[in-house]
């Protein structure tokens, strides 16, 4: 059976409109992955004084298939930001404990914010 021309014309248009939609997302999830590690650099260098090396170690890293895009913000050390988020138990060299380390939040206010702004910017684009 021969397909109509409306058939052809909406499939193409649909097929279009299934593409920019992908380019809105790959956009916007590549944008949100640099604002958060961006975020997440002062906000570490803010909330945990020091050298500054765990702070500039926030990075992101952009994954794009012909199904879905990804990024992932993640820390250079890679077992520190839990450490430092949720606290530990802090031993000398004995292996015996002797002081718990409190957590700082810094991690989790930023990524609801990108997750909010994220919601919001692929609400605006479709």
């Amino acid at each position: 059976m021969a397909k109509t021309d409306m058939e052809k014309a909406a499939k193409r248009i649909l097929k279009g409109y299934g593409e920019d939609v992908q380019r809105n997302l790959d956009t916007i999830t590549k944008r949100m992955g640099r604002a958060g590690a961006r975020a997440l650099r002062k906000k570490s260098q803010e909330t945990l004084k020091g050298t500054g090396e765990y702070a500039r170690g926030w990075t992101y890293a952009h994954r794009k298939t012909r199904r879905y895009s990804k990024t992932t913000i993640y820390n250079e050390h890679y077992s520190l930001p839990h450490l430092l988020e949720h606290g530990h138990v802090t031993r000398n060299g004995t292996g015996r404990t002797f002081a718990d380390t409190p957590g700082h939040e810094h991690i989790r206010p930023v990524e609801e914010d990108v997750v909010k702004t994220y919601q919001k910017e692929v609400l605006d684009k479709l």
